[in-house]
């Protein structure tokens, strides 16, 4: 890395429609963004790699832009992870530690202790995190080191992927020059970024809604208590805008961006919007109550969906604080409001918090994830700062997995 910017941290969204690369400097008064690349994504379908060539380019194109502007070389990056195929639950494992301090060598052999469940071979685990430590029935203990007692016990939450899903990433980022110092779930990396500590002792439910997945986790008592990722979101309202007014995708788009209302009631009767045609003919004007129409029922459907994953849960009754969005399909108008119809919770949109440099650049939803990627790098930048070689960059990950408890603590 450059002189003088030792204290780099990459985060790399990769995302269905966009790929984001932003740069944070650590600085002793805490995350400074220092520059931010974007490319549009063509190569992912629902948050899973489709097309190795086409995101290799994009990532490409978002690190060179972030390189320019943050005047550094970047090295590696923490990479985000979604897609349908991610799958997250709880588990829990105990230990004697007879009569003594708990050490160091405890806590991974219980949390070794936790993870020793069948896992289908084509699956990886991404992550182990811990909800919270027992000591001989003392529940709620956060940092047990020290304390003396017969039985040691952990609550863990473990996430897993596809193996080949996660490998695609690493090769992609690879391929585009750069190590991947972690691979991160990116609803944990956006609740990094958006939820504050209060909101997750309290009980909060963060939905994370992207162009090709809508991203779940589930906060109580300052512990992550369930994570799950849909397979809907943003490219699905674009489509229904492109067929519901015969209009062309990349205009369906802008549509979208520029005039799109998810509740049909705060659209004015007499607004109107000019909508291309396809095929050369001349374009049409239509009621902008029509382009409500048509996204208020998906908007309906995803938040329907989001609903029933929180009730299977368990933890409806946990989420006190209620439902922060975040996402870029959270921009949408009207979105709070129909979320509070739906989830009869308090609703409010997240964007990056506790940052310095570019905040006015990444103040909004959309970069989320990459701030929050930056942010979770830089608090476990001095565990993770390793160089990646080319050969087997996913096997060393699985070799790191028993230090991995310390990311919370």
């Amino acid at each position: 890395m450059s002189s003088g910017r030792e204290n780099i941290i990459v985060g790399l969204d990769i995302g269905t429609t966009k790929i984001c690369a932003i740069v944070g400097n650590l600085t002793e008064d805490g995350l400074d963004i220092v520059g931010i690349g974007t490319s549009p994504s063509k190569g992912l379908r629902k948050g899973v790699v489709i097309n190795i060539e086409a995101t290799v380019g994009a990532i490409r194109k978002a690190i060179e832009e972030a390189e320019l502007m943050a005047g550094c070389e970047i090295k590696s990056v923490f990479a985000g992870i979604a897609g349908g195929h991610i799958k997250g639950f709880n588990s829990q494992g105990i230990i004697a530690i007879k009569n003594r301090e708990v050490n160091a060598d405890d806590l991974r052999r219980v949390i070794d202790a936790a993870k020793a469940i069948a896992i289908p071979m084509d699956r990886e685990v991404i992550h182990i995190l811990p909800q919270e430590f027992i000591i001989d029935d003392q529940d709620g203990i956060r940092e047990p080191l020290g304390m003396s007692g017969v039985r040691l016990e952990a609550k863990v939450h473990i996430v897993t992927g596809a193996v080949a899903s996660a490998q695609n990433i690493v090769k992609s980022c690879n391929r585009a020059g750069v190590d991947v110092a972690d691979i991160v779930l990116e609803q944990l990396a956006s609740s990094e970024a958006v939820l504050a500590a209060d909101e997750k002792e309290l009980g909060v439910a963060l939905i994370d809604i992207g162009g090709g997945t809508t991203d779940i986790a589930i906060y109580v008592d300052g512990a992550i208590k369930h994570t799950s990722v849909l397979s809907l979101g943003g490219n699905h309202l674009t489509n229904d805008i492109a067929v519901g007014l015969r209009t062309p995708m990349a205009e369906a788009e802008k549509i979208k961006q520029a005039y799109g209302c998810c509740l049909t009631s705060m659209v004015g009767k007499t607004e109107t919007i000019e909508v291309p045609s396809v095929g050369g003919r001349e374009p049409r004007v239509l009621s902008r109550q029509l382009l409500a129409e048509i996204l208020e029922p998906r908007v309906e459907e995803i938040f329907t969906l989001v609903n029933r994953e929180i009730v299977k849960s368990g933890y409806e009754d946990l989420i006190a604080s209620g439902i922060v969005l975040t996402g870029g399909t959270s921009i949408l108008a009207g979105m709070p409001e129909l979320a509070e119809q739906i989830f009869n919770l308090p609703v409010r949109r997240g964007s990056p918090q506790d940052i310095g440099g570019l905040i006015d650049v990444v103040n909004s939803p959309v970069y989320a994830t990459g701030v929050g990627l930056v942010k979770y790098g830089s608090r476990n930048v001095e565990v993770k700062n390793f160089s990646r070689g080319q050969k087997d960059t996913f096997g060393s990950i699985t070799k790191r997995m028993k230090e991995w408890f310390g990311e919370f603590f």
